[in-house]
């Protein structure tokens, strides 16, 4: 009976021995090709820079980062991430810019159990009835800057709106979270073709037409810095104020320039925010890219920190995965951000801050903080979420 306990028992450490990790391997799905791959080098750099200030290790382990181009393609970002699962076999996927690609590939990393972190997407189906024990975002709901941006409206007196944004998944919550807090008219409401549209020749007609208290759009990436050029180039710039979410940047700013200085918009991560977390990631951003970073990088800054705060609590553990989760649940790494905690829908509570574009001591646009406009914000969809915890 002793012998075969001990048989027992040097089986049982030996099973255990063979199922512990030797490294966490981490799927990265974002845009690396076509005229919108800037986002997803930046996204990239910033988590690369959290893999330096973490030595490589995540829990003591070893990091292998496999990175895949979804060509902005939903149909290919499932591919991929299928791809990550089954073949790779990764314990961990993140990235994913776009709302219409995350929806896409949601289901598989779900199905399979594998975590998938978003460092930007926040579609409300996720943040709502499709939640999961699975998901996490280390971004914002996709309704939630423009929200605090329908506040400041509201704070600087418009009576009546325009609306212009993207024919997208993203594109329809932006405009739906503006029009949640804003008080005031929406006069115009138009939404364009996406990917690919860059003339706004037809939609800044209206626009002088209507005439409008201002103009909210939501465009990022490369349509954003067309789309601000196009403005200007209209005559519009003096005649209707115009304000954003998430089309005035550290990577459009460079081809916005002063057409952009004074611009109003809104963000949950600002460079100047007072921490000496983001005041590291800023600093060494700007030494290791030659550039300011944006809040698409400081947040999968995040996301690689919040990996990591999983991977400790567990000891390198990857089998456990209520542990993982839990330690997810808690969030206990300081973020860019300061104050970071969780919502049972796996959606951040944070603030939102105005922010204004300016010209830094060199000469070089960048954003500063202006204040806060929402304090500890909640997404609207949590209540739709079941999970519970």
């Amino acid at each position: 009976m002793f012998r075969i306990l001990a048989a027992l028992i040097i089986a049982s450490a030996a099973t255990t021995a063979s199922a512990q990790a030797t490294k966490v391997k981490i799927g990265f799905v974002n845009t690396f090709s076509g005229p919108n791959a800037f986002i997803g080098n930046d996204e990239r750099d910033g988590f690369e820079l959290a893999l330096d200030h973490l030595g490589r290790k995540m829990g003591g382990l070893d990091v292998e980062m496999i990175y895949e181009d979804d060509q902005m393609k939903p149909d290919v970002g499932r591919q991929v991430t299928e791809k990550l699962i089954q073949s790779n076999k990764v314990d961990f996927i993140s990235g994913f810019n776009w709302s219409n690609v995350l929806l896409a590939s949601l289901k598989p990393a779900v199905d399979s159990g594998t975590f998938l972190i978003s460092g930007n997407a926040g579609p409300s189906q996720i943040a709502g009835e499709l939640c999961s024990p699975f998901f996490f975002s280390t971004s914002w709901q996709n309704d939630q800057t423009p929200m605090a941006l329908g506040e400041t409206l509201n704070q600087r007196g418009v009576k009546r709106l325009y609306i212009l944004a993207p024919n997208y998944a993203a594109g329809k919550d932006m405009a739906a979270g503006v029009k949640k807090t804003f008080k005031g008219e929406i006069i115009g409401e138009d939404y364009t073709r996406w990917p690919g549209n860059v003339d706004f020749s037809a939609e800044l007609s209206k626009v002088r037409a209507a005439k409008p208290d201002a103009v909210w759009v939501f465009y990022p990436g490369q349509a954003g810095a067309q789309f601000f050029q196009q403005y200007s180039q209209a005559g519009l710039k003096e005649q209707i104020p115009l304000y954003s979410v998430f089309t005035v940047d550290a990577l459009t700013l460079p081809f916005i320039k002063d057409l952009a200085l004074g611009h109003l918009s809104t963000q949950s991560w600002v460079q100047d925010i007072d921490n000496p977390v983001n005041k590291r990631f800023v600093a060494d951003f700007r030494k290791k890219y030659k550039r300011y970073p944006s809040y698409y990088s400081a947040q999968h800054y995040d996301a690689a920190m919040l990996i990591d705060s999983a991977v400790r609590a567990v000891k390198g553990n990857l089998a456990d995965k209520d542990g993982i989760r839990n330690a997810m649940r808690k969030a206990d790494f300081t973020s860019v951000r300061g104050k970071f905690a969780y919502n049972k829908n796996h959606f951040p509570v944070q603030d939102f801050y105005l922010q204004e574009v300016i010209k830094d001591d060199a000469g070089e646009h960048t954003m500063r903080k202006i204040g806060v406009v929402l304090q500890n914000h909640k997404d609207s969809f949590a209540e739709k979420c079941s999970m519970t915890w």
